[in-house]
């Protein structure tokens, strides 16, 4: 009788721990079924993800004929229905008379500038603004203004290219050098105090060879060491007021340099006090410049806040107008 207990006993215990055995190898393959079937994450590259071929067959061809088409279609809505060629075909005139005090002189016309008919047309550039803020204008103006400042404020626009080009890189060297001796000739017929230099320093490196016989070395933004042959005119240079120039990107970071021009004028016009201008008094340097922008407390959105209604574009239209326009 005890021996049978025992054996009754042995074989309850042997079947409890074979179950217990046997669930906890059910759980242990479960769990190692579930850790196969976890996706490990593809972590997923920077960038542009390439183009891939459309379901219905369309080839890579047919899909930058495509863009291409939408490209041309966005030209035309930008230009009110003209081509870029069309609008490559206009010219931007120039605001000039006698003797003026300053002339602004560009590169060449760009797209906006030709199609608007206007100066610094863009939006985004921040002549206008900087024009303002120094105390060359009295009032907030806009491109639609360019027509009024020879008379109001003794102030010209002229390029030194007339054809208008998507960008100042389009234009030949060959254009740029005849475009500086026609530009010499205007300067001297027309005989303005200033002839303040909107440009990359690289054209007017080229037009100092060309006009001086010389090669400009070391170019610094401000009053420059020679003058208009045959005139009294003084050569300005200045950075671009374009919003995409590295260097100076804001407006405020450029009126330092506007207002160091209306200096010069005032001083060379004797309503400053008088000490002979020499080339030193114009050099510049960027902490100089935010100090400047800081002390006037430049506030660009509290100038003009309807500024960009001027444009008559949207805001995805910021093409900007070969630096100087």
């Amino acid at each position: 009788y005890v021996t049978s207990l025992y054996t009754f006993l042995f074989c309850q215990l042997f079947e409890d721990f074979l179950l217990q055995f046997v669930l906890y190898l059910l759980s242990y393959l479960k769990k190692l079924f579930l850790s196969v079937l976890v996706v490990t994450p593809v972590k997923k590259k920077r960038g542009r993800p390439p183009k891939q071929q459309a379901e219905d067959g369309e080839t890579q061809e047919e899909e930058d004929e495509i863009e291409a088409a939408k490209k041309a279609k966005r030209a035309l809505n930008r230009f009110n229905g003209m081509s870029v060629a069309e609008v490559m075909a206009k010219t931007l005139p120039d605001v000039i008379t006698y003797n003026l005090d300053i002339l602004i002189i560009g590169i060449n016309p760009g797209l906006l500038s030709a199609f608007k008919g206007h100066h610094y047309p863009n939006p985004g550039n921040h002549f206008w603004k900087c024009l303002f803020l120094s105390g060359l204008t009295d009032e907030q103006l806009n491109y639609m203004h360019d027509q009024s400042l020879p008379e109001k404020y003794s102030i010209g626009f002229t390029n030194m290219v007339e054809r208008t080009t998507p960008g100042s890189k389009d234009l030949s060297s060959k254009e740029i050098r005849e475009g500086g001796r026609q530009l010499l000739d205007k300067l001297q017929k027309y005989k303005p105090l200033i002839a303040f230099r909107n440009v990359l320093t690289c054209i007017y490196e080229i037009f100092c060879k060309e006009t001086f016989g010389v090669k400009a070395k070391n170019l610094e933004f401000g009053l420059q060491p020679y003058k208009i042959p045959e005139t009294e005119t003084v050569c300005y240079l200045m950075p671009s007021s374009s919003p995409r120039c590295a260097q100076f990107p804001r407006a405020q970071d450029k009126v330092h340099f506007y207002i160091k021009l209306k200096e010069l004028r005032d001083q060379m016009k004797g309503m400053a006090p008088g000490h002979e201008v020499v080339e030193t008094q114009y050099s510049f340097d960027l902490q100089l410049a935010k100090e400047d922008a800081k002390r006037i407390a430049i506030k660009e959105e509290q100038v003009d806040p309807e500024y960009d209604s001027y444009s008559g574009l949207h805001d995805d239209v910021r093409q900007s107008s070969n630096f100087s326009n």
